[in-house]
């Protein structure tokens, strides 16, 4: 048998590696970025991270059908968590999801070298890929966000999801902005909270590669996967991810009639829980059905009594079956 050159096979090695790895870490692609992600909450005891809650979570969203987890994003309360919480907590997710499915870590920062330290952290820890949005506060335009971007993509080699939120950052991106970013290498999708459901349509004509659509706006969700969407990082997906991955399933499929059947039934649940300042309304709803306690770290706090009612009828209404989901069932009635 002919001896391979030894420069040709261990560049074959290091190739068949670099897949291996990309295999065992789920590294996430513009192809695979579809379906349901729950924007996961950081469960808290006694001011701490509950770990044995993390885990549990981690397993429920296995066996619920959810695509994979984002952590430490905003509905992880990551501005209250320290640089090692931070890290320990996607380190943590990775290990309890042993596998089965991706994890994307939240790394953005609104200090582009603390962005580029942070996910390189959690590559370290094997996140499957990061979540980066644009700069808050500070609020640079879209060319300087561009250069954001640009120098994230040199530093890290993981894929980047671009994450427009223009309530918590001051600038919604222009569509000629995300085509410029889009043409960065590790940049495979957008998170799109801007509920400007026209804009993928916009988006889908300009950008030149596979790109992944997701929404980030749980009330719009619908009329963005019409327009064109992927997929969906969703706060409600943290007590409904049957539901909603069961809606994803259908949107993607073309199947809206049964897409829509399922929007009525979680439509109250979204206005309920985004009543007040987020995540306390879905933590409460989760510490409802045994999921995690609603504790928070301040500045924020637990969701009023009337919010408590509205989410508990919403979480009631959610659970109809399909029989009783007709008719005088298809009606949100507080009372």
């Amino acid at each position: 048998m002919e001896r391979r050159n030894n420069d040709e096979g261990a560049a074959f090695t290091c190739v068949q590696h670099k897949t291996f790895l990309k295999i065992m870490m789920n590294i996430v692609s513009a192809n695979s970025l579809v379906g349901s992600y729950p924007a996961l909450v950081t469960p808290f005891n006694n001011g701490r991270p509950d770990w044995a809650a993390l885990e549990n979570l981690v397993n429920f969203h296995v066996a619920q059908g959810s695509a994979g987890l984002v952590v430490c994003g905003t509905t992880g309360e990551s501005p209250t968590l320290s640089h090692k919480e931070h890290i320990e907590i996607v380190g943590k997710a990775v290990m309890y999801t042993n596998g089965r499915f991706p994890v994307i870590a939240g790394a953005g920062s609104n200090s582009t070298q603390e962005a580029i330290e942070l996910s390189q952290a959690a590559q370290d820890v094997g996140a499957s890929g990061l979540l980066h949005v644009t700069g808050y506060y500070n609020k640079p335009n879209n060319q300087q966000v561009i250069e954001h971007f640009r120098m994230l993509d040199r530093a890290i080699s993981l894929p980047i999801i671009l994450y427009d939120i223009p309530t918590r950052t001051g600038l919604e991106l222009s569509v000629s902005a995300i085509e410029q970013i889009s043409q960065f290498e590790n940049v495979v999708g957008i998170k799109d909270s801007t509920s400007n459901v026209s804009k993928v349509s916009l988006e889908r004509l300009t950008i030149k590669k596979s790109f992944a659509y997701l929404s980030g706006d749980d009330l719009t969700i619908l009329g963005y996967m019409a327009h064109g969407g992927t997929g969906w990082i969703s706060v409600t997906a943290n007590v409904e991810p049957k539901l909603c991955s069961e809606m994803m399933s259908a949107a993607l499929r073309g199947d809206y009639q049964t897409a829509r059947d399922i929007q009525d039934r979680l439509m109250p649940l979204y206005a309920a829980i985004f009543s007040e300042p987020s995540p306390a309304g879905i933590k409460y709803a989760m510490s409802k059905r045994g999921l995690c306690s609603e504790e928070l770290r301040l500045p924020l706090s637990q969701v009023s009594e009337e919010t408590k009612f509205l989410i508990d009828k919403a979480l009631e209404f959610a659970r109809r079956d399909e029989e009783n989901f007709q008719g005088d069932g298809h009606r949100f009635v507080l009372s």
